[in-house]
């Protein structure tokens, strides 16, 4: 069977790398966001030769570059979804591997906080969900108990739930990890790769992307914000429609975060989760997101209107952060799609599985989501056992952890604000999958993402930055970096 779609022009550049090598992948990762990182690790766990192929200049250059990053425990998830049980088996797998790993956790806890009497009759039958999803430990606040477990929020809370397994983790060192242990197994990563058509002959697909042409037995489209176009360029057509929704945040200064000791959470409407008002694993207080439609899948602009109405609902619920300066305001996009459910699917007779409209719990359920599509490939296709899980550990940019300055050799403090070293810098810029842009190179290390965001620095980063990633490394492949 040979699908057709959109054949691109092949210009001279094209080396048709991977056929003239021989190589025929046993999965290409289309997108190398949150999802797509887990996957490559999960696959190439078990033996399996993976391609993971990215249209941007780093790993998590898309959706996933932003995001609340909590350790969601599931249990506000549709009961019985494969969303809550892909967040469950996330959650208890990156508990799992995050010491081994060096992976952040700030077991926090969060609260469901209501506002108003119409939501303090939600907290009922949001518990009973949360037990039903098997999360126990969900227990009914009085007005005072939610004094008592964040003393500098407002009288005006009425009641709330306290959800002790909710967490805080780095929403980008996780995922780096996952990447560097796959291509310690063999996986190859290619950047500025976007695939733009390809054939399936009944057993091998042919991908063209804008670089080079792929050879793979099977497809995992993970394309995120460009999930329903991949769909449609390979396979003509596509089950579901992307629609980016967009969530704008806040930061403020550290000092913030002695007014807060962990999560407070909104209680969800019937559209929406809600504002959520939290520390972040940087030592930041965070207020976000928004929620809001558009058709633009590549710009998230920040809009005053919006940031003011954020900051002045921090201040509803934490009235003294209204004397604490802003850091940043952000803005990000979520590939939701018109259906509140994940989208994964498998066409077995293409060899390809869909994983689309992964919304705002994907963080929490990348690992499971990529245990759920293994166990798909595995159930069609025999599979080698899996060897030994090679060792990876990133290094801890959380707050409450040892930070690299505070160890002796550093050579300098580059970014003062965030106290980021030299050490740290040159390390992002050279391994087996250095930054590929200086974006990555800020997700890797928070150089200019502090108090003055980057006016003191810049300049200092761009110099040490500038020749590594001007060299452009674009394929990784076991360890090995080739210029493309």
């Amino acid at each position: 069977m040979v699908i057709s779609a959109y054949r691109p022009h092949k210009t001279q550049n094209s080396s048709d790398r991977s056929e003239s090598t021989g190589i025929v992948f046993d999965v290409a990762i289309i997108g190398a966001g949150v999802v797509g990182c887990a996957m490559a690790r999960r696959f190439a766990l078990n033996g399996l030769r993976v391609a993971l192929l990215e249209r941007g200049d780093d790993i998590l250059s898309g959706a996933s570059k932003a995001n609340s990053a909590i350790l969601h425990t599931g249990f506000d998830a549709p009961p019985g979804s494969l969303e809550l049980q892909c967040i469950r088996d996330g959650y208890r797998e990156y508990l799992d591997i995050h010491r081994t790993m060096n992976l952040p956790l700030f077991a926090c806890g969060a609260m469901v906080v209501a506002w108003t009497e119409q939501e303090a009759e939600k907290l009922r039958p949001i518990r009973e969900q949360a037990l039903e999803n098997g999360i126990d430990d969900v227990m009914p606040l009085e007005r005072a108990e939610v004094t008592k477990v964040e003393p500098h929020l407002s009288d005006a809370a009425l009641a709330g739930l306290r959800v002790p397994g909710e967490a805080l983790i780095d929403p980008w060192s996780p995922f780096l990890a996952y990447v560097l242990q796959s291509i310690r197994l063999g996986a190859q990563v290619h950047l500025r790769t976007e695939v733009l058509g390809g054939d399936f002959d009944g057993k091998i697909w042919t991908l063209e992307t804008a670089r080079s042409r792929f050879r793979a037995r099977h497809v995992v489209n993970c394309a995120g914000l460009y999930g329903d176009i991949v769909e449609q360029r390979l396979k003509g057509a596509s089950d579901f429609a992307i629609k980016p929704r967009k969530g704008q945040f806040v930061v403020f200064e550290k000092s913030a975060s002695r007014l807060l000791n962990g999560i407070v959470l909104p209680v969800p409407s019937e559209h929406t989760k809600g504002v959520v008002l939290t520390r972040t694993i940087f030592g930041n207080v965070l207020i976000g997101p928004t929620a809001e439609e558009q058709d633009d899948r590549a710009r998230a602009t920040v809009e005053r209107e919006k940031m003011r109405a954020l900051i002045d609902r921090a201040g509803q619920m934490l009235p003294a952060i209204r004397h604490i300066s802003i850091t940043a305001a952000y803005a990000g996009l979520r590939p939701a799609s018109e259906k509140k459910e994940y989208r994964i699917s498998m066409d077995g007779a293409r060899n390809w599985i869909t994983v689309g409209g992964i919304r705002s719990t994907g963080m929490t359920a990348a690992l499971g989501i990529a245990h759920h599509v293994f166990g798909l490939y595995a159930g069609s296709t025999p599979r080698p056992a899996p060897g030994p899980e090679p060792s990876v550990s990133v290094p801890n940019l959380a707050e409450h952890l040892p930070r690299d300055w505070q160890k002796p050799g550093y050579d300098e403090i580059v970014c003062h604000c965030e106290m980021v070293t030299r050490r740290e810098l040159e390390a992002a810029l050279s391994g087996p999958l250095p930054a590929g842009d200086l974006g990555g190179l800020k997700r890797r290390t928070r150089c200019g993402m502090g108090q003055c965001q980057g006016f003191n620095c810049t300049a200092r980063i761009t110099a040490l930055a500038s020749p590594r990633i001007d060299a452009r490394h674009d394929i990784i492949d076991g360890g090995q970096s080739n210029a493309g």
